[in-house]
């Protein structure tokens, strides 16, 4: 998921977005710790995806123009 995909989305869809990451992290974690995780690599992924989501929203929010 890249940052321009994500600054072309309004706040719901970003929070929409974000639950969604957060969640799938959550099973991703619960997966790994009970040894049935074959792409552990996602993980990671998943992280800085949330990441970038709370950058656009936290750009947003300080009133910052779009890719400054």
């Amino acid at each position: 998921m890249k940052a321009s995909e994500l600054r072309e989305m309004t706040n719901e869809e970003l929070q929409a977005t974000l639950r969604d990451l957060r969640e799938e992290l959550f099973n991703l974690r619960f997966q790994h710790a009970m040894g049935k995780l074959k792409n552990t690599a996602r993980i990671k992924q998943v992280k800085k995806d949330i990441a970038r989501v709370l950058t656009v929203l936290g750009e947003r929010e300080r009133g910052e123009k779009y890719g400054a």
